[in-house]
């Protein structure tokens, strides 16, 4: 098998990982229903906490995140670097996007948290540094993952990470596009504060 088929195959399975509905396969396990039918309708661990369950969101936000960092863990191990951040991308974009839930995933950001803490460590640790400021700030997770999202790439580049920065970028774009809904309460003052 040749070395770009490898890569190919642990691309496509960085997707596979990301698309794992965990919120929603959590919430079915636990008697909670269809998650899709519960609040915002996300599969994510925000969406999962509205079902008043703080050990299911937790337990969400955790395999979320962990599918993004063993993606890039497994792709560095098996094919480096560029393969990895690669595959961080491909896992995101499972999540968002998953072929089992007709394409309409989560918003990615806990993915996209385990995915930066295994490619860049220290970003990753100021991710959820900025996150949790600008939610005890602000008392909204949305803004505080906006913010959070968009300075991410900016401190890649400060460190010279040049192509986890680019592929960042992609992520980003695509986790605002997935927040767009929330950006337009936020612009009009209408998106709930947390707890609520």
């Amino acid at each position: 098998m040749s070395e770009q088929l490898i890569q190919i195959i642990i691309v496509f399975l960085a997707y596979f990982l990301g698309s794992i509905p965990f919120g929603l396969v959590f919430t079915r396990l636990a008697g909670q229903g269809d998650i899709r039918q519960t609040g915002s309708g996300n599969i994510g661990a925000t969406n999962v906490l509205r079902t008043g369950s703080k050990a299911l969101a937790l337990a969400t936000l955790l395999a979320d995140a962990a599918k993004g960092f063993i993606a890039v863990q497994l792709a560095w191990h098996l094919a480096g670097y560029e393969i990895a951040a690669v595959s961080a991308l491909a896992c995101f974009i499972g999540h968002v996007f998953p072929v089992w839930l007709g394409f309409k995933g989560g918003k990615g950001v806990a993915v996209f948290i385990g995915a930066v803490l295994m490619l860049s460590p220290l970003t990753g640790l100021a991710f959820l540094a900025v996150w949790l400021i600008t939610a005890i700030v602000s008392r909204r997770s949305s803004l505080a993952a906006i913010v959070a999202l968009v300075l991410t790439p900016v401190l890649l580049l400060l460190q010279g990470e040049t192509t986890n920065a680019q592929v960042s970028v992609v992520m980003v774009l695509i986790a605002l596009w997935a927040h767009r809904a929330n950006i337009a309460r936020l612009r009009d003052g209408t998106e709930p504060k947390i707890g609520q």
